[in-house]
């Protein structure tokens, strides 16, 4: 497109850099996007959640008495669910008993306005509200109609109840992860996380092809599909060499030196060195010993893999004569990638999240609270902290608001 630049379903002349004129207000790439959600716990709100940080005006609808139950995961954020802190920013909240004539109707009328829909229900109880897919789409052609679901619509446990430790035990995940006999699922939500970025990137893709090609694609996306995809690479590793990789903790099953190790005055550091010639530089400048890096148990990778308990004995011999900070002063002479091993709480102080000012005050139920900008900051975006990126919404704040808007009899969206 060279007449015009396209931001969601609106177009605007562009600026000429060269006409003296202001430019125009930035927008963001979804302004004027409309996604209605139906959504609850983690992967539907991660997906949704993004779409409005690109600008999407997101109605959440609730169910009442409750709402979504991640509202009640826990306390800690002055009575607002920390998860819910992280999911439900940017969005309207409105409440609707799907189980009422009057809450469908509100609904229909909704999905007749709306861009985007997304669901997290099961796929039976998808089916029986008509609200899958298909159904959507039936009803209403313009809809990219989104459904996220455990295992997918269909096959032997399409009706299987699905958590994210469920799915992780499924997919293989909880067999990569831990140390030695001990498994471990993994410490975040990483099957809902990973469902919900592929319906985001997934509804994008959708979008880009209605505005192209006038044709709402349906978006089915499974929990199990997606963190499959993330585990490939070990599921091949484990199918072509007839082993699975081992748990090592923080180190690597098949890269070596690579994790955590302690120094002599009881700090913890993490390093990792990646091919031949970053183990030269190692051994030279971190180990004091060039002649290792020839030695018949460590010289390529496969070798330093298989003897990895011996490297690790060596290193650690090593790093006990030195501190935290000679050694990762010698790491970094060395050009070795290394961090520190930081404890969750202590993000929100990070130099580098605090320089590159990644934090916005956003407010919530219970008062304000640090949230994270989105992780694409889009060229000349003028937020301010505590600006721009919305609140939290209390269960169905927004109601009274929505269904004045439907029935003033809001003009149908360009679903162009």
């Amino acid at each position: 497109m060279t007449d015009t630049q396209v931001t969601g379903t609106q177009a605007t002349a562009p600026t000429n850099p060269n006409s003296g004129t202001a430019p125009a207000p930035l927008r963001r790439p979804l302004d004027g996007v409309l996604v209605v959600a139906l959504e609850q716990a983690v992967a539907a709100p991660f997906a949704s959640r993004q779409l409005a940080d690109l600008g999407a005006r997101v109605i959440k609808v609730e169910r009442p008495g409750g709402g979504d139950f991640a509202r009640a995961y826990d306390a800690h954020v002055d009575g607002t669910s920390s998860a819910f802190l992280w999911l439900g920013r940017g969005k309207e909240s409105i409440v609707l008993d799907l189980k009422d004539d009057e809450g469908r109707r509100r609904l229909e009328q909704l999905l007749e306005r709306a861009d985007v829909f997304i669901q997290n229900l099961s796929p039976s109880a998808a089916r029986r509200a008509g609200l899958d897919p298909d159904a959507v789409q039936e009803r209403h052609p313009h809809v990219i109609a989104c459904g996220i679901s455990g295992y997918g619509e269909d096959g032997p446990l399409a009706t299987a109840k699905a958590y994210d430790l469920l799915v992780q035990g499924e997919s293989g995940l909880i067999d990569l992860t831990g140390d030695g006999e001990m498994r471990a699922k993994v410490g975040t939500s990483i099957a809902d996380i990973a469902a919900g970025s592929y319906a985001y990137s997934s509804i994008l893709a959708a979008l880009h092809h209605r505005l192209r090609f006038g044709e709402a694609l349906p978006v089915r996306i499974s929990m199990l599909e997606a963190l499959a995809e993330w585990v490939s690479y070990p599921y091949h590793y484990a199918a072509h060499s007839g082993a699975a990789p081992l748990r090592r903790g923080t180190s690597h099953a098949t890269i070596a030196p690579y994790g955590a190790f302690t120094t002599g005055d009881g700090g913890r550091i993490l390093f990792a060195v990646q091919n031949d010639r970053e183990w030269r530089r190692f051994c030279d400048t971190v180990l004091g010993d060039p002649s290792r890096a020839d030695d018949p148990l460590f010289a390529d990778q496969p070798r330093r893999v298989r003897n990895a308990d011996a490297l690790e004995s060596l290193i650690e011999e090593r790093f006990s004569a030195l501190t935290l900070d000679e050694a990762r002063g010698l790491l970094e002479q060395a050009d070795i990638a290394v961090a520190r091993l930081n404890g969750i709480a202590a993000l929100g102080e990070h130099e580098q999240l605090r320089a590159r000012d990644r934090w916005v005050r956003t407010p919530h139920p219970g008062g304000e609270a640090p949230t994270l900008r989105p992780p694409w900051g889009i060229p000349g975006d003028p937020t301010a902290p505590g600006d721009g990126y919305g609140t939290v919404p209390g269960l169905g704040e927004h109601t009274e608001a929505v269904l004045a808007w439907l029935d003033a009899g809001a003009p149908d969206a360009d679903h162009s």
